[in-house]
């Protein structure tokens, strides 16, 4: 045992030597400890010995003689901190005796100050003028060698989960876009050239850090070019395995570069399109050390007529000369590679493609709102175009004409794009597969948009039930031949053939069940017309800069509307004018006095109590019903059971627009008026919103960007733009159309 790092190696030789000397490292910590007397009495030897064993089995070392090694090292320890309890019995606790001041001043320089402390007995940190000296401990070794122990560990088991470190560890303060971009997509000359960029991560399981399983023995297969839809119900996982893509958690390739629209940009002084142009930290490197290289190109033409032609400085400055003129040219041919002459064009269309006009382009990121910024993350990722991109709800953040660019520009992507999303329409116009997440495994639909994947998948759930309830009857023929005639001397030779066939048989699962989720609106009764009419409506907060003019519209009992519009063109502030929240300038707005009007907007969700149960909020929030009127209430929105009890922080994000609906109608409305009614549910909440508006006896009018619920619903289009609103003539598709050929016609949907 006199040399623990030898035992480490017979022990484990196959481990990392960072891992091996950590590990001697803790040891003699341990060791230390047991001589010290304030720190033996906190000591867990078993469980700091397990630590270490722990450790190397991980790292790969041979189970036995890693417990034989444990083993002895506890012993070892055990002695040592009995021999220092008999110390202390004689000698009493000395570790908080004052310093012997002679030893330090003959020790007083920084070079020996350990070793007088050493020779006091010190040997843990010491607490000095109300302030803890800093470990000795290496932080960013330990950090490494414990992330290639977690690495190891994964790759060994395949079993992917988010890691956490050690506790001497400190919370690394967020790293930069640039510093996380190169960390994930390290930039290389060549290295990549002529690799497939198919993607195939075989059998693997993929967790969370609570130690819940997501995916379970499953296979990640993309084929480059391709464009995937992820589907799924709400927290099933999506999510969470585009960001094990984008850590690189799982084992992709490192020439394969990813990038992962997560989070809204942070706001600064830089202009949008600045912040684009950034986004593509491999250029932005690329032209910094280009131009790092012509200066010193020209330092080095100036120097050498200092110095003799045939000089050893003059030939140590062309070798230099040499080598950095083969560097530009690599970076030369990978700035042509990215047609980085062409990238202030092509982040601008992008740029306007997504809503921003000419003018917001040159304005600082800090002056955009949340839901701006977040099309900045989009906006940066597209011009950045790297082989897989991994996009989460990008239509959650955009109007109709934005996500019209969106489908488009990604049609002809030319890598490989997986997008999480609800909106069938969009997943209809881009997606080349579909890969169907549920029961912790993954399921391909290659070459299938969203519409021939969900009936694909229908009939092979009614293929499945088919087969399930036919072996299910099978077996039970056969277990009542089994149970008649087992004992049956003249049967029994037949009845032990039928228990070999049943042991035979595959056992199959019974099918998934389809999750049910309604909506039911309450019925209304019947008013007169006119229910809201607009004459003649102007309305801005000055008269100089009106944002809505001569607006003449009208909105019936059978109305079926849908209000669409570039973002910030008035759609929300029309709402509020015919909900009479806002007074119009001029014209006026005429409606019947017996009218009741539900409004949906975000702020209802987001204003929940989340501490409180469904009923309990109602209560407080619409009072005047008993609680078995509200839970009845609730169960008309696919609230049941126990789910009106529970507390709201529970609920997931499409349960609380479900609440946030029921309690809107508890008036029972004569006319539904919603902003964005869709956001958060996934598609069978959609599709149970949507047979609820289809089935209402009352007038709808929405604003939303889901053309799918617009194209099943409305039967009626209104646009804003230009400073009015006026009925659109042609559906939704006639209107992304008429979209698509105005971008079309300034060339903004075509690629750069």
């Amino acid at each position: 045992m006199s040399n623990i790092g030898l035992q480490i190696r017979k022990s484990a030789p196959g481990i990392d030597p960072i891992v091996a000397d950590y590990c001697v490292g803790y040891f003699n910590h341990l060791s230390q400890a047991t001589n010290d007397a304030v720190q033996s009495k906190q000591l867990d030897l078993n469980n700091e010995v397990d630590f270490i064993k722990n450790l190397l089995i991980n790292a790969g070392g041979k189970t036995e003689e890693v417990e034989h090694l444990s083993e002895a090292l506890f012993e070892k320890l055990h002695l040592q901190l009995k021999e220092n309890k008999a110390r202390l019995d004689l000698t009493g606790d000395t570790s908080k005796r004052l310093l012997d001041v002679n030893v330090l001043q003959s020790h007083n320089n920084k070079k020996n100050i350990n070793t007088s402390l050493a020779m006091l007995g010190v040997t843990g940190d010491i607490e000095h003028a109300g302030r803890n000296m800093q470990t000795r401990v290496d932080l960013k070794k330990l950090a490494k060698a414990e992330q290639k122990i977690a690495k190891k560990v994964a790759k060994r088991n395949n079993k992917f989960v988010k890691y956490e470190a050690s506790k001497l560890i400190n919370e690394q303060e967020e790293e930069d876009y640039d510093s996380f971009f190169l960390k994930i997509n390290p930039l290389e000359f060549g290295s990549g050239a002529g690799k497939s960029k198919d993607i195939h991560v075989d059998t693997f399981d993929l967790y969370v850090g609570d130690g819940q399983r997501i995916l379970s023995d499953s296979q990640l297969q993309l084929s480059f070019g391709h464009r995937y839809g992820l589907v799924g119900q709400n927290g099933i996982g999506k999510s969470t395995l585009l960001r094990a893509l984008s850590r690189r958690e799982l084992n992709i390739p490192k020439h394969i570069s990813i990038l992962h629209v997560e989070q809204e940009l942070k706001g600064d002084d830089i202009t949008a399109l600045q912040s684009i142009l950034d986004a593509d930290v491999w250029r932005k490197q690329l032209v910094t050390e280009e131009s790092k290289i012509n200066e010193r190109l020209k330092e080095i033409e100036k120097l050498r007529k200092e110095f003799e032609e045939e000089s050893l400085e003059v030939k140590k400055l062309d070798n230099e000369r040499d080598d950095l003129e083969n560097h530009l040219q690599q970076i030369s041919e990978k700035l042509v590679e990215m047609e980085s002459d062409k990238a202030e064009a092509k982040a601008a269309s992008i740029l306007y493609g997504l809503g921003f006009s000419t003018e917001s382009q040159q304005m600082a990121t800090k002056t955009f709102s949340g839901g701006w910024r977040m099309r900045l993350s989009l906006a940066r990722a597209l011009f950045c175009q790297p082989d897989l991109l991994l996009l989460d709800e990008p239509t959650n953040m955009l109007d109709v004409p934005s996500i019209a660019y969106l489908s488009e520009y990604l049609k002809t992507y030319p890598s490989t794009l997986l997008v999480v999303s609800h909106d069938r329409a969009f997943l209809n116009e881009i997606a080349t597969d579909i890969i169907y997440q549920h029961n912790e495994r993954l399921d391909y639909y290659r070459g299938q948009n969203f519409d021939s994947f969900y009936s694909t998948k229908e009939e092979r759930r009614k293929t499945a039930q088919r087969e399930y309830e036919n072996q299910m009857a099978y077996r039970k023929h056969l277990q009542e031949f089994i149970d008649k005639y087992r004992y049956n001397a003249a049967k029994s030779q037949e009845a032990q053939s039928r228990i070999k066939k049943l042991e035979k048989l595959p056992v199959l699962e019974p099918p998934e069940e389809e999750r049910s989720v309604t909506f039911k609106f309450p019925d209304c009764d019947k008013l007169s017309p006119p229910i809201i009419q607009l004459q003649d409506v102007s309305f801005g907060y000055t008269e100089d800069q009106l944002l809505l003019k001569d607006v003449n519209l009208d909105v019936q009992m059978d109305s079926r509307i849908a209000l669409v519009g570039a973002n910030g063109c008035g759609k929300t502030t029309l709402l509020k004018v015919l909900m009479e929240q806002l007074r119009p300038l001029s014209g006026f707005v005429s409606r019947n006095p017996r009218l009741r009007i539900a409004y949906f907007t975000q702020h209802h969700v987001d204003s929940m109590d989340l501490n409180t149960n469904a009923v309990d909020w109602m209560s407080k929030k619409f009072p005047g019903k008993t609680d078995e009127e509200y839970r009845r209430h609730l169960g008309a929105f696919g609230i049941t059971g126990s789910l009106g009890l529970q507390r709201m922080q529970l609920l997931s994000g499409g349960q609380k627009s479900r609440v946030a609906f029921a309690a809107l109608c508890l008036n029972n409305p004569h006319i539904l008026i919603l902003d964005e009614p869709s956001n958060h549910l996934d598609t069978s909440g959609i599709d149970a919103l949507t047979d609820a508006f289809k089935s209402f006896t009352g007038g709808i009018l929405m604003v939303s960007h889901d053309i799918s619920i617009i194209n099943n619903v409305c039967n009626e289009i209104w646009v804003s733009e230009n400073g009015t609103v006026k009925r659109f003539d042609g559906d939704i598709y006639d209107y992304r159309k008429y979209i698509l050929n105005e971008a079309d016609s300034k060339g903004i949907v075509k690629r750069h």
